[in-house]
């Protein structure tokens, strides 16, 4: 089999890593790719949002299969235009992906469904949106803009002052985009976060390991907000209690609701969820994989990901099965110097060989690579590696991440030092 993977990060890097262990895969191509996915696929240089050059693609290199990673094309209708000439596709159509497009649709749909989430409002223009603010609206407030924005457009603010900085920015000044056009403004909800990936067909829904991101840019979960700088799996805040809970009162009415407007969802749908003292609730839902939980979820995976992903396809999930290691996995990231702000690029990375840690059962992911025609490689992103390491304990897979990491080295390399801490604290 021919597969394509749309996407460029260390999140298609995870997937591509475990596509290539079925031994019916004879060649995977990835659009863009990076650096280091060119040691393990066929990369091209085409946009993963460019439908009409990926289809292309899929159509000339005779593709088999094709699994759409990021938000971006999918919410375009990727999954859609690969169907239309007769590529089955991992992912969901435009449809059910607006349940990551639209946050205004994701917090409409939990309500009218009765699915436990933060309260919230909705508002399509600044001036409606001050005046709550001004009327006494409850603080601290989470200002989301409704649509996609590269995962920044969440702002948390802890006075009426910063609220209405936000809307501003948001709405007025669009440094977001268009997606800043409507906003929803929800309470602030308290507790531990665990990330939930789950498989689905728009039927049955087979949750993955639990994982926890660390999205701040510095130690102890101060700084920046990030696109993650490191991931534990499994989270032991998410006990078999709060999975039953979550499967009775949050996924299987979600898989129901979207089948229910007429939107079937198929492919990997994300639940951010909050622990609160008052139960599990939805902070947000996302149309795939995460990054970077993908990085220590698929390490644990001891069922095959393509035969998963072709039954999420046929409708098949009930009878297929999905089965897990017993370890635990940590990935720690490392960053450009400035990230998750201005950072440069192009600096040379030392320490690997055709993009892996030699003599190490550590798994090095690419995120923001470049390979060099000369053959160096060299950083391209903000994050630019996740190194991975899975282990019977949490200690071991962490002691042996940072172990691996620290024979990783390129100018201004930044990174936590404290990736599970929490985790460990709480088992």
């Amino acid at each position: 089999m021919k597969l394509l993977v749309v996407g460029g990060g260390g999140r298609e890097h995870a997937i591509i890593r475990k596509l290539k262990e079925n031994p019916q895969v004879t060649e995977i191509h990835a659009l863009p790719g990076n650096g280091g996915i060119a040691s393990d696929a066929v990369c091209a240089p085409i946009a993963a949002t460019d439908l009409e050059g990926v289809v292309d693609y899929a159509v000339t290199h005779q593709i088999d299969f094709a699994v759409v990673a990021p938000d971006d094309p999918l919410c375009l209708g990727m999954v859609d235009a690969l169907a239309q000439v007769g590529i089955p596709a991992f992912g969901p159509d435009k449809k059910a992906a607006i349940i990551e497009g639209s946050k205004v649709f994701a917090k409409n749909l939990m309500k009218k469904y009765g699915i436990p989430t933060a309260d919230y409002q909705v508002f399509t223009d600044s001036k409606a949106a001050l005046d709550y603010i001004r009327q006494g609206a409850p603080l601290p407030l989470v200002v989301k803009a409704d649509g996609l924005a590269l995962g920044k457009g969440v702002l948390i603010c802890q006075t009426a002052q910063e609220t209405e900085q936000a809307v501003h920015e948001i709405m007025d000044q669009k440094i977001f985009g268009q997606s800043g056009s409507q906003i929803v403004m929800e309470e602030f909800l308290t507790g531990p976060e665990v990330s939930v990936l789950a498989f689905t067909d728009g039927e049955t829904i087979q949750p993955m390991i639990s994982s926890m991101d660390h999205k701040r840019a510095l130690d102890g979960d101060q700084g920046l907000n990030t696109g993650g700088m490191g991931t534990i799996a499994p989270n032991p805040y998410y006990t078999p209690q709060v999975a039953q809970v979550c499967m009775e009162t949050i996924f299987l009415p979600t898989i129901r609701a979207m089948k229910a407007e007429g939107r079937p969802f198929k492919g990997c749908l994300y639940f951010g969820l909050m622990l609160t003292p008052k139960g599990p609730k939805v902070i947000e839902y996302n149309c795939r994989f995460g990054d970077p939980e993908t990085q220590v979820v698929l390490p644990l995976l001891k069922s095959d990901l393509l035969t998963i992903m072709q039954a999420t396809v046929s409708g098949s999930l009930a009878e297929t099965p999905v089965e897990w290691r017993s370890d635990s996995a940590c990935c720690v990231v490392l960053a450009s110097g400035g990230y998750p702000s201005s950072y440069p690029k192009g600096l040379p990375i030392s320490g690997l060989v055709e993009g892996q840690l030699p003599g190490s059962s550590a798994i090095v992911y690419h995120a923001g690579t470049q390979l060099k025609e000369d053959g160096t490689l060299v950083t391209a992103g903000g994050r630019v590696l996740g190194v991975t390491a899975v282990a019977p304990t949490l200690a071991e897979a962490i002691r042996e991440a940072y172990a691996a990491s620290d024979r990783i080295s390129f100018q201004g390399l930044h990174r936590r030092s404290d990736i599970g801490k929490r985790a460990l604290e709480a088992i």
